[in-house]
């Protein structure tokens, strides 16, 4: 009798950890929308001392999204024994050498030293956390996104304010956004042809080796290719090639010379 083989996981294939003492339920349906335009979630994990009624709202989604709870007690008061052992999973994880990548979804800098890590064995990692996320972390990831982008309800984290709808911002708004504006001129300037033009795709490449935290939905537009042309600073061209494959491409608009007295 012949055995079907296995279908092949269609892309890279991802390990998602999840610090629920560091993460809002209501990301879930969102973070893992987001973690399939990566790859596939072949492991997805979740650490916490579920006996605490703080980790209540977890436990509803965890059968819904087939995410696997793994209970880690407190040992002591102040220190996070959950932290250490998800630590401990992702580098048992590592070792295996199965996976093409690792989404590490925490706001806490303790996870800094791993990312590092797991990328020094040549491996990817997606950060996810929240804008109070320490720098180190966001910058120790290949690409950090804020979960706050990611969220499905208007509820408030902590008691906090609910976070508010991102709205798009004007093009007089984002040229006064200094660093956004030096961001795009460097990607554009670093990946573009000898008449000064780049295609988007490595134009994004590149804006992610500046910023692993950089996201065209902070400033209220789902893609980088609305976000370049709404800013005002780039011509934009789109170009079909071979098969009728179409691609935008972008250069920095040249000077204009300063009118002559008289014309």
């Amino acid at each position: 009798m012949s055995v079907t083989p296995p279908v092949a996981a269609q892309g890279p294939t991802l390990v998602v950890l999840i610090d629920a003492d560091n993460a809002a339920p209501a990301i879930v349906e969102g973070l893992l929308t987001e973690v399939a335009k990566y790859g596939v979630a072949s492991v997805k994990r979740i650490y916490g001392d579920w006996t605490k009624p703080n980790l209540d709202g977890w436990k509803k989604c965890l059968l819904e999204y087939s995410i696997q709870p793994i209970q880690q007690f407190r040992y002591t008061v102040g220190k996070n024994a959950t932290d250490s052992a998800m630590i401990i999973d992702a580098m048992d994880l590592l070792y295996t050498g199965r996976f093409d990548g690792f989404c590490l979804v925490s706001s806490d800098s303790d996870f800094t030293r791993l990312a590092s890590r797991i990328r020094e064995q040549g491996l990817i990692v997606y950060g996810f956390g929240e804008r109070k996320t320490p720098q180190p972390f966001v910058t120790a990831c290949d690409k950090f996104i804020y979960t706050e982008l990611l969220r499905q309800d208007d509820e408030p984290d902590d008691g906090g304010e609910a976070p508010a709808p991102r709205k798009r911002r004007s093009a007089s708004d984002l040229k006064r956004d200094t660093r956004l504006v030096r961001l795009l001129r460097n990607a554009v300037t670093g990946v573009s042809d000898e008449d000064g033009w780049a295609s988007l795709g490595p134009i994004g490449s590149h804006i992610a080796k500046q910023a692993p935290d950089f996201d065209s939905r902070t400033y209220g537009f789902g893609k980088l290719s609305d976000l370049v042309a709404t800013i005002g600073l780039f011509d934009v061209e789109q170009r079909t090639g071979g098969g009728g494959n179409k691609s935008l491409w972008v250069r920095i608009k040249p000077k204009r010379a300063p009118a002559k007295r008289g014309e």
